[in-house]
């Protein structure tokens, strides 16, 4: 449990995660007492009106749960558009694709920026699936930049088909994840059951087809130079696998970029990792417990981005860069960004220097968080991915 130096929700919040909380255990006894870890998280996050993303709750910024890098600063929907510029420029189709626009100031920053190149898509297309969301974000365009609106379309699904820029900020990482766990002998998944109102953990021998081929391929690394192995607890996203596949089929032409906190797999599978990357984030807080206040938290695992590019191998994408979020932001011209500001003008070059210091540190996101491009027709390397290559380590 986590510790109870934890901020109190409020009676209304309390009521509202209980309310959920009895949906789900409903949910597991429907499925005779057990469902996988991956159906508990899609409950927790995606239940129309009450789980973390459907539900109206504050979840971006200082006054919600997580901070993401386009609430720390301008400076990265500016930096993204030095990428989409150059994309616009190789295949002239002037469209972008944002999955889960979140409080929706990655596509004010980014359209902001590429008005003062007069370089504005014919169309911005968000899918979210939170009306709740949408309407933020509709207010957002509404009260700041109005003259963008006739060019953004809200989707509840996947175009049919599409060319242009998608963009991914923090997508892969709040999608429903498998939990393997390896032993000895056998390999198990771990799911959840509930007594009364309480979850508890199961385990139940892996028998899910394309789960057990995956988790046999990964054993080199869980298993790898250790003879006195004898458990290991990880998570396998068929649901990652699935996306990349359904970009394939719509993308025509154009550049795919997904930024999250991850590894390769020889580092995700890690031996000294060996209780998985599964947490959770309640008022900027983070634990590992997915059963505390389920609605009020966001629940999320690293992102595996070697599975990324296999699965876009497989699906007929070019891979086109791997790298740290530092070294693409810096390729792309943020500290270009920064020194068009006087350095004398202390009340803007302060605040704009500390902000990009929190996107490229090492300590903070530079680090951790990748960007891996995918695509199709595209014969130029995008220009964020030019150097500091991280590609040998997929």
């Amino acid at each position: 449990m986590p510790s109870s130096n934890l901020p109190q929700p409020t009676q209304e919040g309390l009521q509202h995660s209980q309310h959920l909380q009895s949906y789900i255990v409903n949910k597991i006894h429907e499925s005779g007492g057990w469902i996988p870890f991956a159906q508990f998280m899609e409950l927790a996050l995606y239940t129309p009106g009450l789980g973390y993303y459907s539900a109206s709750n504050v979840k971006f910024g200082f006054n919600g749960d997580f901070v993401t890098a386009p609430e720390i600063s301008t400076l990265f929907g500016r930096t993204l558009a030095r990428q989409a510029m150059q994309l616009f420029h190789q295949i002239g189709k002037t469209s972008i694709l944002e999955f889960g626009a979140g409080s929706g100031k990655l596509a004010l920053d980014l359209l902001m920026e590429l008005e003062q190149f007069n370089q504005l898509p014919e169309q911005y297309l968000i899918l979210e699936i939170s009306a709740e969301l949408q309407q933020r974000q509709r207010m957002l365009f509404e009260t700041h930049a109005p003259q963008f609106l006739d060019r953004i379309t809200w989707l509840a699904q996947l175009p049919d088909q599409f060319s242009g820029l998608i963009i991914a900020n923090e997508i892969l990482d709040a999608m429903p994840t498998h939990l393997i766990l390896w032993q000895k002998e056998a390999l198990f998944e771990r799911g959840v059951s509930a007594n009364q109102q309480t979850f508890s953990w199961v385990d139940k021998p892996l028998n899910h087809d394309e789960l057990l081929t995956i988790a046999n391929q990964l054993s080199v690394f869980i298993e790898r130079d250790r003879s006195d192995f004898v458990s290991y607890l990880s998570e396998v996203s068929l649901a990652n696998r699935y996306f990349i596949r359904s970009l394939s089929e719509i993308l025509q032409a154009g550049l795919i970029l997904l930024i999250d906190y991850g590894f390769g797999q020889r580092e995700y599978y890690h031996p000294q990792r060996s209780m998985g990357t599964v947490m959770c984030h309640y008022r900027h807080f983070a634990h590992d417990d997915p059963f505390y206040l389920p609605g009020l938290q966001d629940i999320t695992s690293h992102v595996d981005f070697s599975a990324i590019a296999q699965a876009a191998s497989e699906s007929n994408l070019q891979l086109l860069g791997y790298t740290n979020q530092a070294h693409f932001l810096i390729n792309c011209g943020i500290t270009e960004l920064l020194s068009s500001v006087a350095v004398t003008d202390t009340l803007k070059y302060l605040p704009l220097s500390n902000q990009l210091q929190r996107l490229v540190s090492p300590a903070e996101m530079g680090e951790l968080f990748k960007v891996i491009a995918l695509g199709k027709r595209l014969s130029e390397i995008p220009v964020g991915f030019t150097r500091g290559s991280l590609l040998h380590l997929l």
